[in-house]
């Protein structure tokens, strides 16, 4: 349950770092296949649509219709996001242990990534 839920409060992140290393345009449907293959979990269409479309207003994807389907690829701001959560990935694990021990994380050096 707890795995799930860290999982789904970092679908954007998940998605940022698997689109930056890819070429291709991918859709809602491969970030749902990719998280059941990945973490064994699967993701309602809802959940994944829904955030694509708050990461496209946010500037971090842009999506175009191809036919039928609507595919997305990362924008500059988006690979710089996904860069920076890659790089800062260490403190991000050091501030969910923190939470999790129930510790005082007032001293972080930067704000995290949004």
């Amino acid at each position: 349950m707890l795995r799930e839920r860290i999982i789904r409060d970092f679908m954007d992140v998940i998605i940022l770092a698997q689109s930056n290393s890819r070429e291709a345009p991918f859709s809602g449907y491969d970030i749902i296949h990719f998280v059941h293959r990945r973490f064994n979990i699967l993701l309602s269409s809802g959940t994944v649509y829904a955030l694509l479309y708050s990461m496209e207003r946010e500037g971090l994807i842009k999506g175009k219709w191809t036919g039928r389907k609507r595919v997305y690829m990362l924008t500059e701001k988006g690979n710089e996001a996904a860069e920076e959560a890659v790089d800062r990935s260490d403190e991000i694990l050091s501030l969910v242990k923190q939470i999790l021990r129930g510790e005082n994380a007032s001293k972080s050096p930067r704000p995290l990534p949004s």
